[in-house]
């Protein structure tokens, strides 16, 4: 973290444990029961009422709806981790810089002024041209 963002952050990591069902109906498709929670502060002075999952698990969640290969019981998977990395790297490049996001009301990288007009496709191809 300190090598990415410097020293003066508040950085903490939420724990959660998770565990099987004592009366298991349908084991397949049920989620674990969320066991216990643990906040622990890494870094700095984080407020504890404000350490959350919430971001990380809305954007696993956008990813795994907007990429096939990451849908549960599919075989849309990539065999090669090129292909994957790639992959990733394309609809993170499309997240940030082409998607308007609905809160935003323009995509992240324009909010952080990374850069000034939202990117096409055509825009992201040309950058391996």
């Amino acid at each position: 973290m300190e090598g990415a963002f410097g020293a003066e952050i508040d950085f903490a990591q939420l724990v959660k444990l998770y565990g099987n069902d004592p009366q298991p109906q349908e084991v397949r498709y049920s989620p674990a029961i969320c066991l216990a929670v643990q906040a622990t502060t890494i870094q700095g002075y984080p407020n504890m009422k404000h350490i959350s999952t919430s971001f990380a698990e809305r954007q696993n969640l956008t990813m795994r709806m907007s990429m096939r290969r990451f849908t549960r019981l599919t075989n849309a998977f990539s065999k090669k981790l090129e292909n994957l990395k790639h992959s990733v790297a394309l609809y993170f490049m499309y997240d940030n810089f082409c998607r308007i996001h609905q809160t935003l009301r323009c995509p992240p990288a324009m909010e952080a002024e990374i850069t000034k007009q939202v990117w096409t496709i055509e825009d992201i191809v040309d950058l391996v041209r």
